[in-house]
């Protein structure tokens, strides 16, 4: 019996009122609550001796493991685990500590070979990888979901789409950093990998279905092979609001403030807007304060804002102010690929056409195989083609220059005919 199977007959004990539905797409007139996990909620694993078992149970289970994470996001600086999920086969379900058990790793390697279902994996696998998880192989059910064309590919919409189960999402946003963490937030940490597994099996037929499969395992596969990201340069630079600031003196300022604010963030352990928001860090750069006084007045740094904080932020805009010509940040980022699309008409009018008849191309394409266009191909490396296509412009060609931009086999196999006749079209030609 499956996770859904055995949740549907159970249900009668944990829902409000209504029909649990057969396990697969739902066909009942409305969707079950998911209100409780099948074997209540399990204790939190928080010492070494309760994660040794757990490691245990988990490498004696069958088939693929769910896995979720929760962090702070908003609460704390960075992006770590506050909390892991899991869930396989013979072992149940387990919540993990990562505060208490901060490495992991023997239960990644209990895991090493196992298939690991998340959904939205890329935004868990680096907080994951902190603690010394990492998978070998994954199916994700978000991007599966991307793929197979479902028009809302959040893992409540999925579940209550595909499986025919309402969970319930209130506490997503919440301070997972709390300790102890309330029993309602653990219910429903639990109940995201109760029926992960179920998902991921009900997506991998409707994937067979489409033809789509193996363009799924491809993806997949290249998110585990993926090294981690490279920290972001000049990340000061995301700074919302930043569209308004012109002048090189400014941004300086945007930095300095930026950079005192990171340190004070991650000294104190919370989340830099708490800190600052990037609304009074642009208001800060516009105006360029002479003082203290005149900080004091702008909006971000009123009357909550002590004297002492107001000098240190005033130190940093003086520090920018101080800075010679020479120190002072460019206006935007250094970029190694084309220039951004609303200056091609201007500089290469050819181009422009390429890639106005390349995203129409693809567009179409996308919609015929009834999935995102961003999942199709990457816009930049639709971009980078049209800017500067290869010489010739052939199947060969275009096909090498797409894997070297790290498109995946089956996306040069669809996108490749459609990039072709665009670049190798004349002016004259209309390459549609």
């Amino acid at each position: 019996m499956t996770d859904a199977q055995e949740t549907a007959a159970d249900s009668s004990r944990r829902i409000n009122g209504g029909t649990p539905p057969d396990a697969g797409p739902a066909e009942a007139a409305a969707p079950t609550p998911l209100l409780e996990p099948r074997e209540g909620i399990p204790p939190v694993v928080a010492d070494a001796t309760a994660l040794a078992e757990v490691v245990a149970a988990f490498a004696a289970g069958t088939g693929p493991v769910a896995v979720d994470a929760e962090r702070a996001s908003g609460y704390r600086y960075g992006q770590r685990a506050y909390l892991v999920q899991l869930r396989r086969e013979g072992a149940g379900s387990a919540l993990i500590d990562p505060v208490a058990c901060p490495d992991l790793s023997a239960l990644g390697a209990a895991l090493s070979g196992v298939e690991w279902v998340l959904h939205a994996a890329t935004q868990d696998l680096p907080c994951l990888r902190e603690i010394g998880m990492v998978p070998t192989s994954l199916f994700d059910t978000e991007l599966a979901g991307r793929l197979a064309g479902f028009p809302r590919v959040g893992l409540g919409a999925m579940v209550e789409n595909v499986l025919g189960f309402v969970l319930e999402k209130g506490h997503s946003a919440v301070d997972w950093s709390t300790r102890p963490l309330p029993e309602p937030w653990l219910r429903y940490a639990a109940l995201d990998v109760e029926l992960l597994v179920d998902l991921r099996d009900a997506l991998e037929k409707d994937l067979q279905r489409q033809g789509k499969l193996e363009w799924a395992l491809e993806e997949f596969a290249a998110i585990a092979a993926a090294p981690p990201a490279e920290p972001r340069k000049d990340p000061w630079r995301r700074t919302s609001g930043m569209h308004k600031v012109r002048r090189r003196r400014q941004l300086a300022v945007v930095r300095e403030l930026w950079e005192t604010r990171d340190r004070i963030a991650r000294r104190r352990d919370v989340s830099p807007g708490k800190v600052l928001g990037d609304a009074a860090i642009v208001e800060a750069a516009l105006a360029v304060p002479a003082n203290v006084h005149a900080l004091a007045a702008l909006n971000g740094f009123g009357h909550r804002v002590g004297r002492r904080q107001l000098e240190q932020w005033q130190a940093a805009v003086d520090r920018a102010k101080a800075l010679p010509e020479s120190a002072l940040p460019q206006q935007g980022q250094q970029v190694t690929g084309p220039p951004p699309p609303r200056a091609w008409s201007d500089k290469d009018p050819a181009a422009a056409a390429r890639l106005s008849a390349a995203r129409a191309g693809v567009s179409a394409l996308a919609e015929r195989l009834e999935m995102p266009q961003e999942n199709l191909i990457s816009p930049d490396t639709v971009r980078r083609i049209c800017w500067e296509p290869p010489v010739p412009a052939d199947e060969r060609t275009v096909a090498a220059a797409l894997t070297g931009y790290g498109a995946r086999a089956w996306q040069v196999e669809q996108v490749t005919p459609v990039l072709v006749a665009v670049v190798s079209a004349t002016p004259e030609q209309d390459p549609r």
